[in-house]
């Protein structure tokens, strides 16, 4: 019986040595995903503040492009007007031209 014995205490010494570096194992790996996830996380805040302030940019450089469209769109108004105003001016001239000669 004094051989069951040893057998049992050695078998039951491995078993909690086992059981102690299994935990530590376990342990340290989830710690490691903890600071992975930890690292995206940080990340992605980064990431996103980086998007938000081009996102805040495109939209003031798309207002300002919407202002000069306008203006343009204004101007090319004004000058359609006046080609048009040109145009029938020189008409009447070229009229009273062809009358004249």
């Amino acid at each position: 019986m004094g051989t069951d014995s040893i057998w049992t205490v050695i078998i039951t010494l491995i078993t909690i040595l086992g059981s102690t570096s299994a935990w530590k194992y376990y342990e340290k790996r989830a710690e490691v995903k903890r600071d992975d996830d930890n690292f995206v996380k940080q990340d992605c805040r980064e990431r996103i503040a980086k998007l938000e302030v081009l996102l805040k940019e495109s939209s003031e450089e798309k207002d300002k492009m919407r202002e000069t469209i306008l203006a343009l769109t204004e101007k090319v108004s004004a000058l359609s007007v006046r080609v048009e105003f040109l145009q029938k001016e020189n008409n009447d001239l070229l009229q009273r031209f062809m009358k004249q000669s």
